[in-house]
């Protein structure tokens, strides 16, 4: 098998590497048949989840309210520690506007947030 091409084989890889985990630790040799056999089939299961079921990066308006809900901060709130206009940070969450060069640096140090991730870089 060199890729896995459908759900039916992904779940049997998947239920294939938990029976194998148990057989296969730190210091099994890479010659082991388990062992070869947890590698083939783990770089098939991950290259299956990552083109199936990828995530995603998270955009800046996710990690803002993600901030926001960590340090239970609402709209008002947020507004008055980054100190722009409640309607501009609507805006932002809302993805109708994005923040100034300014305003970017102000979110990124009042939030914790990535510069690059602020900028979109």
């Amino acid at each position: 098998m060199t890729k896995i091409v459908n759900e039916e084989q992904y779940r049997w890889a998947l239920n294939r590497v938990e029976e194998l985990l148990p057989h296969v630790t730190d210091d099994t040799p890479v010659n082991n048949p388990y062992s070869m056999e947890l590698e083939l089939l783990s770089g098939l299961v991950a290259d299956y989840s990552d083109e199936h079921y990828s995530i995603g990066e998270p955009t800046l308006i996710d990690i803002i309210k993600l901030r926001m809900y960590e340090m239970g901060l609402n709209q008002a709130a947020l507004a008055k520690l980054l100190g722009i206009n409640p309607s501009r940070i609507c805006e932002y969450l809302s993805g109708k506007k994005e923040p100034t060069l300014r305003q970017a640096r102000v979110i990124s140090q009042k939030l914790n947030i990535d510069p690059a991730i602020v900028l979109g870089v």
